[in-house]
């Protein structure tokens, strides 16, 4: 499999940090290449623009955002959606990555 790009994407950037090294750390155990990282909402265009992601997950703080990105990502065809609060909220890295291959589709 080839390296997977995810991006996640919450308010600030801060609590989600937290998710993102539980979600590397299930990438590892399963020996899945994958650069996760999160941003906050107002630096998520950059990041679209710098990097090749491949699967983008919003925090559930920012779900009332889907819309805004469901424009931005449609033409260049990246899966989204938000991410589980429960998961979210245990800091489940294994769900939310399950989440993300299965957006991926692989």
């Amino acid at each position: 499999m080839t390296k997977k790009t995810i991006m996640l994407v919450c308010s600030a950037g801060m609590s989600t940090s937290l998710l993102v090294t539980k979600m590397q750390k299930a990438a590892e155990e399963r020996g899945m290449e994958a650069d996760i990282f999160a941003v906050s909402a107002s630096d998520a265009d950059n990041n679209l623009e710098a990097k090749d992601v491949n699967v983008l997950l919003l925090g559930p703080q920012v779900r009332f955002m889907k819309a805004q990105f469901e424009q931005k990502l449609a033409p260049k065809g990246i899966p989204f959606d938000v991410i589980n609060m429960s998961d979210y909220g245990m800091m489940n890295g294994e769900k939310v990555l399950d989440q993300a291959i299965a957006l991926m589709g692989n």
